[in-house]
């Protein structure tokens, strides 16, 4: 079998609004999406594989926040999974985000060698190309906003993350502006550093003044917000006041619109 990191992978052009619906709050927006070119046969030994790293990033993310595995096939191929969740999601909440991932990238890549979803909460991706532990600075998803003046409270909020010294997931705010990194952990803190460096570079550059901005890296992430511009962008800070207002004024709508066709048509519900 041709191993698909051989490959050019790709990259959907799914950049889809962060604003989130009635079924998506805090974690389960689609951020990017993307396929190897070459794909399996039906009913393979690495099909066998993959549907066994694909369960064991949903059992593994009830219990932690990060796992990889490695499972070999009858043909002298291997299959490596890895997930990861934000940092600040709770085990539930992670156990469900990396379950409505493994449910969602069959669709998008169906019957491929590999694939790599990120949604708002966690990250998971599948391959039978060596991937754990190798920084990959590829950038695979970038989103500004209209340029408006973020100010120096952007520069410094990106400069602290900078400095976390290896810390995997780093948020922190000055004023108005607030930001969020976070590496995959299997990197090394050297790798970590160098990754979001080079991140955090970008969004200064590319997002230069906007007031809002994200840059997604193969290994890690970097991203920030002015808060007034939240509601208009969607995306708020993980656990943010903001981001668990705007869940709530969805749900007070749904209620609203629920019980007012009640009252209307109750024939209807």
């Amino acid at each position: 079998m041709m191993r698909c990191g051989e490959h050019l992978w790709i990259l959907c052009a799914l950049f889809i609004s962060l604003f989130p619906d009635l079924s998506t709050c805090s974690w389960d927006s689609m951020i990017y999406v993307g396929c190897t070119q070459v794909k399996y046969n039906p009913g393979s030994p690495y099909e066998s594989s993959l549907n066994s790293v694909l369960a064991s990033l949903v059992n593994s993310a009830s219990l932690s926040n990060y796992n990889t595995f490695n499972i070999p096939t009858d043909d002298n191929d291997a299959v490596s999974g890895l997930f990861q969740c934000r940092g600040d999601l709770t085990s539930s909440d992670c156990h469900s985000c990396v379950a409505n991932a493994v449910s969602r990238i069959g669709g998008y890549c169906m019957g491929t060698c590999g694939g790599a979803l990120q949604l708002d909460g966690c990250f998971i991706k599948y391959d039978n190309a060596s991937f754990v532990g190798a920084l990959d600075k590829t950038v695979v998803s970038r989103k500004c906003g209209p340029p408006s003046g973020a100010g120096n409270e952007r520069d410094a909020v990106l400069a602290y993350l900078g400095g976390g010294g290896g810390q995997y997931f780093r948020v922190g705010g000055s004023g108005r502006v607030h930001g969020v990194v976070q590496c995959e952990q299997d990197l090394s803190s050297g790798q970590c550093d160098e990754c979001l460096s080079e991140a955090i570079q970008r969004l200064r550059t590319e997002c230069a003044t906007s007031p809002w901005g994200d840059m997604f890296l193969a290994k890690c992430y970097a991203r920030y917000s002015v808060a007034q511009t939240q509601a208009a962008t969607g995306y708020a800070m993980p656990g943010s006041q903001s981001g668990k207002l705007r869940c709530s004024r969805f749900l007070a709508i749904a209620l609203y619109l629920y019980f007012s066709t009640y009252l209307t048509c109750p024939s209807l519900l």
